[in-house]
């Protein structure tokens, strides 16, 4: 075909391959092709690290644009080619019926004449004009039409970066305002956790003092029962005895008798009666702010959670193996997955996973509403949630919604939302068990804590597009999951 058109061979050459248009200040990159300058910038925009040619998808440096002149000229050669050839085959071109070359113009009808077709009926009364003369006037329309269209062009591109810029920044505060979240919250419990330390201490050092009150008195009071015990006995004694012996060292008797003066147990410090008495206020008012501010927040988890989980069907879910990744090993009923020590003579199936440890569920989604959870039954390095059923099987990829996923992750002692980027989850503990909730008419899913149900995350509404979608599974290194329900 190429020796068939050598022209148009030569004019594809020229031609870049994303705007479709002859090359504009053409540029090589690091894999060999070469684009316009300003539709690759434009295609890199916005892009911090490598990315891959439009072309051959080979990962290469934005910034390293080699500008190839060669190739400039070679694209002025080919305008100038293809305007000779265009105009040569204009001039062979000849009237179908009578056979004459085309040299006039009818206006009336807008088509290339000959002077036969001028001398006819048919065009007898209409406006003509020699063919050169009427094409420069209508490249004068024609340009006139393409300065407007250029104009608009460029208006619309601004448009385009203008709003890609505008999204940037809204992108920018929101995740501002989320660390700024985060961060009032961590210093909330970081206060609270310390007051909480503090009034725990207090509490522990009045306990010790008033035991070490309660311990002295006891052992004070233990002398005192002896003492007298004893005293009694020997006084018990010694009226049992005949008079003679009875009245003898009575005065020393009835002086020991005397000296038994009843000690008073030491009692706690007004000191200490004060400071509890204090503490036991500032606590009460303590736990009525706190008891305030609590009462603020079920209002709306309770509305999210009622809108959430009110009208929500519970499935079972089973995994599909024939998606499973050959290092994943898949139990008898279908319900739980891990790792395999080796790799696994399974067939190469379109549906199968590659080059990702993924797994999707069987059931697939496109309405309604549907919850199902997931147990963690060891290690710390998984994900879960659901996804497009053309997500990608035999690629890398980088799970996201750009990618047609929606989850949740935990590497190590990381917890994150596999948004882009991703979102920190600010749990103190990872839950053993989550919950999934899938909203297809309202394109949201949600994670709540299995048990008490609170939310973890949420994609808002419209972020899930339409589509069959389904439940998806990640592991990493030593980790097992398990569908429950």
């Amino acid at each position: 075909m190429a020796a068939d058109n050598p022209m148009k061979t030569l004019q594809d050459e020229a031609t870049c391959p994303i705007c479709l248009e002859y090359f504009r200040e053409p540029v090589t990159l690091e894999c060999g092709h070469n684009f316009c300058r300003a539709c690759i910038t434009q295609h890199c925009w916005g892009s911090d690290t490598d990315v891959s040619c439009p072309q051959c998808r080979q990962a290469v440096q934005h910034r390293n644009l080699r500008p190839n002149r060669q190739l400039a000229n070679v694209v002025e050669i080919t305008k100038q080619l293809s305007f000779k050839v265009t105009k040569s085959a204009g001039r062979e071109r000849v009237c179908v019926e009578h056979q004459e070359p085309l040299k006039l113009f009818c206006k009336e009808d807008q088509t290339p004449i000959c002077v036969v077709c001028d001398r006819s009926r048919a065009h007898k009364s209409h406006r003509v004009v020699p063919i050169q003369e009427a094409a420069e006037e209508y490249k004068e329309n024609i340009q006139a039409h393409l300065k407007t269209l250029r104009e608009e062009r460029e208006k619309l591109l601004g448009f385009k970066v203008t709003g890609e810029e505008k999204s940037q920044e809204y992108l920018k505060q929101i995740e501002k305002e989320r660390q700024k979240i985060v961060s009032e919250f961590q210093q909330l419990r970081q206060l609270l956790e310390e007051k909480e330390r503090l009034m725990l201490a207090q509490l522990e050092k009045w306990n010790k003092e008033i035991v070490k009150i309660q311990n002295e008195n006891i052992i004070k009071l233990c002398k005192e029962i002896c003492h007298l015990s004893e005293l009694i006995s020997e006084m018990e004694g010694k009226c049992l005895k005949p008079a003679t012996e009875f009245l003898q060292d009575i005065r020393s008797t009835l002086s020991r008798c005397g000296k038994g003066k009843l000690q008073q147990p030491e009692e706690i410090s007004p000191e200490l009666e004060k400071g509890l008495s204090d503490f036991s206020q500032k606590t009460v008012a303590l736990m009525e702010t706190l008891r305030k501010f609590k009462d603020t927040l079920p209002s709306a988890l309770d509305t999210k959670r009622g809108e959430s989980l009110g009208s929500f069907t519970q499935e079972t879910v089973t995994l599909d193996p024939g998606t499973a990744h050959p290092l994943l090993i898949l139990s008898e009923d279908g319900k739980s997955v891990r790792g395999a020590d080796t790799r696994q003579d399974l067939p190469n199936n379109p549906e199968r996973f590659e080059t990702a440890l993924c797994v999707l569920g069987c059931e697939g989604f496109t309405s309604g509403r549907h919850w199902w959870e997931v147990e963690v039954e060891g290690g710390q390095c998984w994900a879960f949630g659901v996804a497009r059923e053309s997500v990608r099987r035999k690629e890398r990829i980088s799970p996201s919604p750009e990618e047609g996923i929606w989850a949740v992750r935990q590497w190590g002692d990381q917890f994150r939302a596999l948004t882009s980027p991703e979102t920190p989850l600010p749990l103190r503990r990872v839950p053993s068990r989550i919950r999934v909730c899938l909203d297809c008419d309202r394109g949201q899913v949600t994670f709540f804590v299995a048990g008490d149900q609170a939310p973890i995350f949420t994609f808002p509404p419209g972020s899930v597009p339409g589509g069959r979608i389904r439940p998806w599974l990640w592991l990493g290194p030593g980790s097992r999951l398990r569908l429950c329900a």
